[in-house]
């Protein structure tokens, strides 16, 4: 596909963030009852209400879906184009009123993310881009760091992780590591050049992650897996084991930096 052929994706993709917004205006942040899943993970009535309408917008005959608050459906499988999306990631933050939380849209085609759309409500930024086309940033083109080195870099890490102690072994680096929630929230911000870099050693689905990573990619940016390659989506088991991401300059000083943190799981099979 020719990137134009992705402005109507784009449209849907938009159309999709600014519905939400609408679902956004019925909650207050922080003024919110949450469920609890298994795992310990909060869901909440706005995380029910996003899905749908994030389906209703987005979902077209003959694509396939897969959504944190949708029962999988394996005919995805069988689809070259899927949406991958999170309704709602940074809920945590969200029930708490910590305004890091977002609207996370991703299109893969092929098993490969190409067009994502990320909105944050809270502070009114949305991010915007496909292949071929790069990126907008509230609706002005935008790019990644185009730093050197990590050197007085800007690192945004995983609130959680942070608490369980799993930035310790980087705090004595010449970055700045900023605790943030909302991981999709965090590859937009890296994608237009807010922060240098962020990375997760923990699993991620891809809910979490592909829209981000396409926004990461659009833009010029570096992604990588834990096993240092491309991140390819719409797989049977959606758990990844960890990303990485940054302005395209960084990608050496970020692998060997974390290359020796790295423990690998078990393969998905």
């Amino acid at each position: 596909m020719h990137s134009n052929s992705y402005a109507q994706i784009l449209e849907r993709i938009h159309a999709a963030l600014e519905a939400s917004r609408a679902v956004f205006a019925r909650f207050t942040p922080g003024e919110i009852d949450a469920e609890y899943k298994a795992g310990h993970d909060p869901v909440t009535e706005a995380d029910r209400a996003l899905d749908a309408v994030l389906r209703k917008e987005l979902l077209r005959e003959g694509e396939g879906w897969l959504s944190e608050e949708s029962v999988d459906d394996p005919i995805r499988l069988q689809r070259s184009r899927v949406w991958v999306v999170d309704s709602l990631d940074g809920t945590r933050e969200f029930v708490q009123g910590i305004p890091e939380f977002c609207v996370s849209i991703g299109l893969v085609e092929n098993g490969r993310p190409v067009a994502g759309g990320i909105c944050n409500p809270a502070t009114n930024e949305v991010f915007l881009g496909s292949v071929g086309s790069g990126i907008t940033y509230n609706g002005k083109p935008a790019r990644p760091s185009q730093r050197r080195s990590l050197d007085g870099a800007l690192v945004l890490a995983s609130r959680s992780e942070v608490k369980r102690g799993e930035w310790k072994q980087f705090e004595n680096g010449l970055f700045k590591i900023q605790a943030m929630g909302s991981v999709a929230y965090k590859l937009a911000l890296v994608s237009a050049g807010l922060a240098d870099v962020t990375f997760t050693l923990t699993p991620k689905n891809e809910w979490d992650v592909v829209a981000g990573a396409a926004l990461v990619h659009a833009a010029g940016g570096f992604v990588s897996t834990l096993e240092k390659t491309g991140l390819t989506a719409n797989r049977r088991d959606p758990l990844l084991s960890g990303l990485l991401a940054s302005g395209p300059f960084l990608q050496d000083e970020l692998l060997s930096l974390v290359g020796p943190h790295i423990r690998m799981a078990e393969p998905a099979r």
